[in-house]
């Protein structure tokens, strides 16, 4: 009897010690797994920002109140009309508006994201403006071509000034293409169909006149 007792009472010590130790082996996965989604939604942030830490800008003011967001393709020719406008108001508002660009080439458009990577390897350099600028300023030069034109990219890069080989690394580099697309994304998950797309701060418009642009950040402003 003794021994049929302490038998029982050994099995059921063994059996509690083995549910114990399934619950934590359970808690330890799941705390794991809840760590690793964390950490791969930081590294992985789900699509439809306006506008992300790393997104760049032409212009930056302190306050941060109001932002004209521009989701562009290089290739584009209403996005090449639309640049001049934005320099004026660049002119106009860049001590009151933050402007803030986003990539966003257009597949069918052969050469838009291969600008965009140009451009995005610039920034590495800390000229993002100024292959910004020049991919506008040239535009009718280069687009519209159903041939790959990285050696022209890679000129506009010496006219800057450039370190070509680390622009050359840039360039190919996976990381910039997936910063590229990244934006891309965005802007597909914002519903961007086409380009130019504008977005003061958080709300998209469709402006049909400069004076349009005028009044919308202006009353954004007050």
């Amino acid at each position: 009897m003794t021994r049929t007792f302490r038998a029982s009472r050994r099995t059921r010590i063994l059996a509690t010690l083995a549910a114990v130790s399934a619950v934590w082996i359970a808690a330890v996965l799941l705390i794991d797994r809840s760590d690793g989604e964390t950490q791969a939604a930081q590294r992985h942030p789900p699509a439809g920002a306006v506008i992300r830490p790393d997104s760049h800008r032409l212009s930056s003011v302190a306050d941060g109140r109001v932002t004209f967001v521009e989701f562009l393709d290089f290739e584009c020719e209403a996005c090449a009309a639309m640049f001049p406008v934005v320099e004026r108001l660049r002119h106009e508002y860049g001590d009151r508006v933050s402007f803030v660009v986003r990539y966003f080439p257009i597949p069918a458009h052969f050469n838009a994201e291969r600008a965009a990577r140009a451009v995005e390897a610039a920034a590495r350099q800390g000229r993002f403006e100024q292959m910004y600028q020049r991919m506008y300023q040239t535009q009718s030069g280069w687009g519209d071509q159903r041939v790959p034109l990285d050696s022209v990219f890679r000129g506009f890069a010496a006219e800057l000034g450039l370190d070509l080989a680390a622009f050359d690394t840039d360039y190919n580099d996976p990381a910039t293409l997936a910063r590229v697309r990244a934006d891309f994304e965005d802007g597909r998950a914002l519903g961007v169909d086409g380009t130019p797309t504008f977005f003061v701060n958080d709300t998209r418009i469709k402006p049909s006149s400069y004076q349009d642009l005028v009044d919308t950040l202006d009353t954004a402003l007050r």
